[in-house]
């Protein structure tokens, strides 16, 4: 139980610093866990692909 004696300490000694490592910590965690449930959800939402020779009609301004 040391180890949150020494918890409790620092966050009392040092606040901004304790705050500013957990905010640190949601921002290391977020992006790793939310990104690939999103990208997930993406992938069955994606749309089929227009053909090639459609892309180049259209920014050519040839039919």
């Amino acid at each position: 139980m040391a180890v949150m004696e020494k918890l409790k300490m620092f966050v009392v000694q040092e606040p901004v610093v304790a705050a500013s490592c957990l905010i640190a910590g949601f921002g290391l965690f977020l992006p790793a866990v939310v990104r690939p449930i999103l990208d997930s959800y993406q992938a069955t939402k994606q749309p089929p692909q227009p053909a090639l020779s459609d892309v180049v009609a259209g920014m050519t301004g040839k039919k």
